[in-house]
This record gives C-alpha cells, structure tokens and sequence, in this order.
C-alpha cells in the first residue's frame, strides 16, 4: 500500500467517526428539523389551496349575484351582495359594497346609495383607489339628489394636484354649481377642466359643452 493510500484510507476513517460522533450528538434535533420542513411545506401548501378555494367560493358568489342583477333580480342581487360583504374573501368583500350600493342606484334607492358610498369613502379599511371612486360616485348621485355643499363634501379633496381623479371631480362640482345657479363658479370648474392635460375624452368634451351653454346663457359672471 502507498503512503498516498493509506492517508486516503485514514481521513475516510476520520471522517466517518465523526460523522458517527455529530449524528449520535445531534441526530435527533436533524430529525426535528427535517420534519419541520416537511410539515412547514405541507401547511404552506394547505393554506394556498384553502385561500384558492375561499377565493373561487366567493368569487362564484359575486358573479351569481351580478347575473341576478343583470336580469333584474334587484332584490335577490342585494342579499347575495349583503351577505358576500360579511363573508366574502379578500378584495370581494368591498367589490360587494361597491357593487350593491350601484344596486340600490338601479332600485331608485339613491339616499341609501349616497350613504353606503359615503361610508366606503370613509372606510379606512379600503384601499385609497377604491374609496377615491366611491367619494366620486357619491359626488355625481348628489348632483342630482343633494346641495353643492354635499357634493363639495365628497369630492372637493380630490380636485386639486396630480389626483388622477381631479377631472371627475372638477366635472361634479362644476355641474352642482351650475345646477345650484352659481354659474361664476361653475365656469371656474369647467375651465380648469379644459385647461388640464391628460382629460378623458368624455369629461373633455362634457366641459366644453357646458362652457358653451354658459356663456350662451350670457350668465358666466353671475353668483346664485
């Protein structure tokens, strides 16, 4: 045998008693750990499968209820809806707040709409987009079923800056001051509109027609 051999032979030796001496030291905390792991991962995969399953449930639930709305079942969509806010999971519950407040809008119920809109706007819970939209679509049912003062409430926080919502907002508080007769004020609002960049076409085109009308009417400096 080589000298090369024998060290060779020697260190595998070493190496197994070690590897003896480190297993009956601490065989069993590896053991412990190993079916951590093993458990770790299967609860990991049982949770995925059980927030895949909660989220298709609910999922299922929100699109029954929008059928039901869709063929004119009001009544049936709202307690689907109602029921998904209190069990839904994830972002479903607040799409149901959302959506059934868009619901009492289609029954005529538009105070009960304002409000349950009012309370997602002030929902802290909520994610800012999503109240963001709510406040404005309180701000635009109250054009109609409110004061300028309410709509000013709502959405005036939104109309200034960079707020990617400021053209809707400008577009509810100019059409609630020409409704109310402020038609000075009205006309400030529908021309920051017009001087913005980046308006949807909609809102643009909306503005434009309302500082025709106004300045048709010959009423552009007058104050209710």
């Amino acid at each position: 045998m080589s000298d090369d051999s024998f060290i060779r032979e020697v260190d595998e030796e070493l190496r197994s008693d070690r590897m003896q001496s480190i297993w009956k030291r601490f065989g069993k905390y590896i053991i412990a750990l190993a079916a951590l792991i093993v458990v770790g991962t299967a609860a990991d995969r049982g949770y995925d499968y059980w927030s895949s399953s909660k989220a298709s449930k609910s999922g299922d639930t929100f699109l029954a209820a929008l059928n039901l709305a869709r063929e004119g079942q009001q009544e049936e969509a709202l307690t689907a809806l109602r029921q998904l806010e209190k069990e839904g999971y994830g972002s479903y519950s607040v799409l149901a707040r959302m959506r059934a407040a868009t619901v009492l809008v289609d029954t005529g119920d538009f105070q009960a709409a304002i409000s349950d809109f009012s309370t997602i706007g002030n929902d802290g819970s909520v994610p800012a987009s999503v109240r963001d939209i709510a406040r404005i679509k309180a701000g635009y049912l109250l054009v109609d079923h409110g004061s300028y003062e309410d709509v000013a409430v709502q959405v005036e926080k939104l109309s200034g800056g960079e707020n990617p919502m400021r053209h809707s907002a400008r577009e509810a508080l100019g059409l609630a001051a020409w409704k109310a007769g402020d038609y000075a004020k009205a006309r400030e609002w529908f021309d920051l509109i017009a001087g913005d960049t980046g308006v949807p076409a909609g809102v643009s085109q909306r503005a434009g027609i309302m500082l025709d009308i106004i300045t048709a009417s010959g009423k552009a400096g007058q104050q209710s």
